[in-house]
């Protein structure tokens, strides 16, 4: 009989002991949900901001200028850097998706920063936008990549918007995301004489609001002799929005500044990461061992503004700007596209070209831009 009370015992106490442990388990998700909701916060739209170390001089008409857009994906994304939120799968039928969710280490992370830089120097551009800037970040190792990019460039003009602000994201739980502040970082060398962050709309669903970028894009207004004004956007579109409904939004958001400022006399350049395959013939113009995958939208001159076109490079469909993280980059092997360019006015004659790093330091290469004022 004693026998049989002992292990009732031990089985009440195993059981006791499990309802504990899960009830525990149950508080700590839930702790961790009020958490990052209490932590989650848009910031406001048209929210001024500041330019560093303001240049003096004005544009001219008849004169050419060149800027480049580039994403230096917060240092992380060498050739054998794979992300978590990447997904895709082989022509063959096998699914694929990312590893890590922060860069492989702070070496790396400053090794492909300042391979970055060197890329950007290269081309001596008058202004330079850049997406996926890191200024304190654990998926970085806290290296500011902001200030960085501005010891390089001490003789231009500077403004930040932030775009990704998030408490701890605790996943994926191999190699933690972790808490982020990122943003735009754009360089000129002429007078900027107004700059304003513009929210976009985002997802505000419960888990995707956590891991998406608090979507905006930056606006500088910078003089022009003749006394219109160049609009200078920088623009980082949201990526993880299979359909593209989200995108959707936010490009009417945009076509409605730009339809604005045009009509209003001023020239207008949108360049950055749109998260669209710019033309339908990049979308699917470059071979690879991988399938069409499901988080690329096309961007047509239908879709955008009457006065405003997508400046196709004219190298487009030797030189992608854009490959999936889902895999280590192999060329030939990885879906490439291009994302990354510039929408330009009808009053600006301009060209473009896709630079060719082969993607040594970011999942991005960077797009060249150069333009002229068209006296009307």
């Amino acid at each position: 009989m004693m026998k049989k009370e002992t292990k009732r015992s031990a089985v009440k106490r195993a059981l006791w002991a499990l309802a504990g442990i899960l009830l525990f388990c149950v508080l700590a998700v839930g702790g961790y949900v009020l958490y990052m909701q209490m932590q989650y916060y848009r910031i406001e739209d048209h929210l001024a901001l500041e330019t560093e170390n303001n240049q003096k001089e004005a544009l001219q008409t008849g004169k050419t200028y060149t800027a480049v857009t580039y994403n230096i994906g917060f240092g992380a994304y060498g050739p054998d850097y794979s992300f978590f939120m990447d997904t895709g799968e082989m022509n063959d039928g096998t699914a694929t998706a990312g590893k890590y969710g922060k860069a492989v280490s702070k070496d790396s992370v400053e090794e492909n920063t300042a391979g970055a830089i060197e890329e950007l120097q290269k081309l001596n551009a008058d202004f330079l936008l850049c997406q996926e800037v890191d200024t304190d970040a654990d998926r970085s190792y806290h290296v500011n990549q902001a200030e960085m990019l501005k010891e390089a460039f001490p003789e231009y003009g500077s403004v930040y918007a932030n775009n990704f602000h998030s408490a701890y994201l605790f996943y994926p739980f191999s190699d933690p995301h972790g808490a982020v502040q990122a943003g735009l970082l754009n360089f000129s060398r002429y007078e900027v004489e107004e700059a304003k962050r513009r929210s976009y709309p985002v997802d505000n669903s419960f888990i995707t609001k956590f891991t998406d970028l608090d979507r905006c894009f930056s606006l500088m207004r910078i003089p022009v002799e003749n006394g219109r004004e160049l609009v200078l956007v920088n623009s980082h579109m949201s990526a993880y929005d299979e359909g593209g409904k989200v995108r959707a939004r936010q490009l009417e958001l945009l076509n409605t500044v730009m339809e604005e400022e045009y009509l209003a006399g001023n020239y207008v350049i949108v360049g950055g990461d749109f998260n669209h395959a710019l033309g339908e013939g990049t979308a699917e113009g470059f071979a690879s061992k991988q399938k069409f995958p499901a988080w690329v939208s096309v961007l047509t001159e239908a879709d955008i503004v009457e006065g405003v076109r997508i400046q196709e490079a004219e190298n487009e469909l030797e030189v992608p700007t854009c490959r999936g993280a889902d895999i280590p980059y192999t060329k030939g092997v990885n879906y490439v596209t291009v994302v990354d360019g510039f929408l330009v006015s009808d009053n600006i004659r301009a060209k473009a070209e896709n630079i060719d790093t082969d993607f040594a330091y970011s999942d991005h290469n960077p797009v060249k831009l150069e333009f002229e004022f068209i006296e009307e």
